[in-house]
């Protein structure tokens, strides 16, 4: 025999034997088992040596039948003449000893004349009789090698494994767990063993997981990569997610075994995929606010766009307060400590709650105790975040115990206050509440609450500084318009001036009534073309030149002449102008005109319509002054009405200006009205719901006296 050959007689040895106790499955066994796979071999001698019984296994393995085999002697039938004396002395040796047994490898000649390499297990038999006789087990030795072989990889590779591996029988118990399993459930093996998943990982849907496993013992169709997330019991405040693949496990002759499963702990990517998507989640919020937030420069509207935003992506109820002190025409140094006093400017919820009647209505002042905690936001500028509210919480959050009780009722459990700073300067907070959201508050909340609210507060301050500008232009242009219409010759005045919104800036509109030397009067409607201070204080300085002039009783185109020369010595600066000059004596009114709007004559019993005049350049367009003029001269009547009015009373952008004409003649076309019920009726019905549009509105309304 050769060296490879497996077998040598140093390879006998000796063993106890074992006993195990068991489940015993009744009823025939199917085939395609491990023994099928070996193809065991059995067969029993008597004390002589003679072959009594003989296994069909034995058949298939040396290709002798049972009658070939019974009643032969062993030794002679199956051992090599160069062994037959050590086997002999085996045989006798087994069966003299009542614990009799060996194990070993030796070559067995087949019926075909060849040789094979079988493995044995040889034991000592006794009958009822008392006879004795040797029971010997077989295999071949190259299979049983290739299965230790297969058996021993395995094993290493379920031990050693970092996946977490199980086999679980056709119940779904689980029969067998490694090291990495343990690792990864945080329970160990020998709390696995004969349980099912719903008593061994309670963290998991367990209901969800059987339910696969089932289905898969049933159809064979394995699932792979299967995500599943939970927080295990060894440690609860972490979330873990693992992927889970099951494989039917079958043996060679398709009997179903049980089922495999395998885990991967993916936690980490888990994890890093849940920030990449809260980082996404960010910049689409960011991205979202840099549109809706700012959209105009009302301070409130801004703050309403804020509050919007936060509103259900970071919070259920969300206010938004600016520091009365930012609000102030004058700045003063920003305190330190002590109490706040803040405007409420929005309040939003994303359902109804009781925590709103918690939170400052918007437009009233509250003051705050050093204590509070939007107090402390706005005097360090930092965020404060409570994570977990309590009930002693609710007292440093709420500005007295009745709120405070709302937000209680409310479910109020997490809490975030952001500054709103600008320039430096902290000009409120952002007020954050969660109820109805389980999630508290986390430090991706704060990252994003404070990117909003940097955001928005740049937003709130040029809001409050145009606000600022704006007011002061409104101051300015009203107290260069004439506040009380003085006694005029022969004339009954109304007039009207209305600024634009707050959207926008302040403009250049400016009305005039002058009462002149022999009972003359002069009618003005003009429009500064830009907005802003600098429009205002133009059109002061055009009223002013207009007021002179109009004391040398100019000829109204001459007038206009001289003004244009004016207008074109203020920088990038160009107006139009409407100049009416009534005298009583005449009963007749001249008018000239710089690029305005056309009048609209009123006579008793007849329809408005438009007085027909030469359009004119607008003052200052030629740059050097010069432009002509002309005069046209309008006969008027006792009851006779002249409506002056700038482009801000009739435009819109979304309307044609002779449709809006058209519009003005229909509303003039009516009874006969007081003047200032005939201003009030054109604004209304003109301007209406763009009252607070974008440009401003003067309105001039003159009847002829009895």
């Amino acid at each position: 025999m050769s060296p490879d050959s497996g077998w040598h007689p140093g390879s006998l040895r000796r063993f106890g034997q074992r006993g195990r106790t068991g489940r015993v499955d009744a009823g025939p066994a199917s085939p395609g088992g491990l023994l099928d796979v070996l193809t065991v071999a059995t067969f029993v001698l008597d004390e002589r040596g003679r072959i009594v019984f003989w296994s069909p296994q034995a058949e298939v393995l040396l290709g002798y039948t049972a009658q070939e085999a019974l009643g032969r002697y062993a030794a002679r039938l199956l051992v090599p003449e160069e062994h037959f004396d050590l086997v002999l002395r085996l045989f006798r040796d087994v069966m003299r000893d009542e614990r009799g047994s060996w194990e070993g490898s030796f070559p067995v000649r087949q019926r075909d004349g060849g040789t094979r390499v079988l493995e044995f297990r040889n034991m000592r038999l006794l009958d009822d009789l008392g006879d004795v006789y040797a029971l010997a087990l077989a295999t071949d030795q190259s299979t049983l090698r290739r299965v230790e072989r297969d058996l021993a990889l395995s094993v290493r590779l379920v031990e050693q494994s970092p996946i977490g591996l199980a086999v679980l029988d056709t119940e779904l118990r689980y029969v067998t767990v490694n090291p990495a399993l343990e690792r990864i459930s945080g329970v160990p093996a020998e709390q696995h063993i004969g349980r099912r998943v719903r008593e061994t990982l309670p963290f998991l849907d367990a209901a969800t997981a059987e339910s696969a496993m089932r289905r898969v013992l049933a159809t064979g169709v394995p699932l792979l990569d299967h995500y599943t997330t939970g927080r295990r019991s060894a440690d609860p405040r972490q979330e873990h997610a693992w992927s889970v693949s099951l494989h039917r496990l079958e043996d060679a002759g398709g009997r179903v075994l049980g089922l495999a499963t395998s885990v991967v702990d993916v936690t980490d990517r888990h994890l890093a995929a849940k920030e990449a998507d809260r980082a996404r989640h960010r910049l689409a919020v960011v991205a979202d606010a840099s549109v809706r937030i700012g959209t105009t420069l009302d301070l409130e509207q801004t703050a309403r766009e804020l509050a919007d935003v936060a509103v259900p992506e970071l919070a259920d109820v969300a206010a938004v307060d600016v520091l009365d002190a930012a609000l102030a025409e004058r700045r003063s140094p920003p305190a330190r400590s002590g109490a706040a006093v803040f405007r409420a400017l929005a309040v939003n919820a994303a359902y109804p709650t009781e925590a709103v009647g918690a939170a400052d209505p918007p437009g009233e002042v509250a003051r705050y105790d050093a204590d509070r905690l939007v107090t402390r936001c706005v005097r360090t500028g930092r965020p404060v975040l409570v994570t977990h509210v309590e009930e002693a919480d609710l007292r440093s959050v709420a500005r007295d115990p009745d709120a405070a009780a709302l937000l209680a009722r409310a479910g109020v459990h997490s809490y975030l206050a952001v500054p709103l700073i600008a320039r430096g300067e902290v000009l409120g907070a952002l007020d954050l509440k969660r109820a109805r959201n389980p999630l508290p508050f986390d430090a991706d909340d704060v990252a994003l609450a404070a990117e909003l609210a940097a955001r928005a507060a740049v937003c709130i301050d040029n809001a409050r500084w145009y606000e600022r500008q704006r007011n002061a232009a409104i101051t300015l242009q009203r107290s260069l318009l004439p506040q009380h219409p003085p006694h005029l010759t022969g004339l009954e005045v109304a007039s009207r001036y209305q600024p634009a919104g707050a959207a926008s800036e302040v403009g250049g509109d400016w009305f005039d009534t002058l009462p002149l030397s022999d009972g003359k009067t002069a009618l003005i409607v003009g429009d500064v073309m830009g907005s802003g201070m600098t429009a205002a204080t133009t059109m002061g300085r055009l009223r002013t030149a207009t007021q002179t002039l109009a004391e040398l009783d100019l000829d109204p185109a001459e007038l206009l002449r001289h003004l244009d020369k004016i207008t074109a010595g203020i920088d990038n600066y160009i107006a139009t102008c409407l100049y009416a000059l009534y005298d009583p004596r005449t009963a007749a009114c001249c008018v000239a005109n710089a690029g305005h709007l056309p009048p609209v004559l009123l006579r008793p019993g007849r329809p408005p319509t438009l007085v027909d005049l030469p359009s004119g350049a607008p003052l200052g367009v030629a740059g050097t002054g010069g432009v002509g003029f002309r005069s046209t001269t309008v006969p008027l009547r006792p009851g006779d009405r002249l409506v002056l009015y700038t482009d801000g009373l009739v435009e819109r952008r979304d309307v044609d200006i002779d449709v809006r004409l058209e519009t003005l003649l229909r509303l003039l076309d009516g009874p006969d009205r007081p003047l200032e019920e005939t201003c009030d009726l054109l604004l209304e019905h003109l301007r209406g719901d763009d009252a607070q549009g974008h440009d401003d509105a003067a309105l001039l309304v003159a009847r002829v006296r009895e």
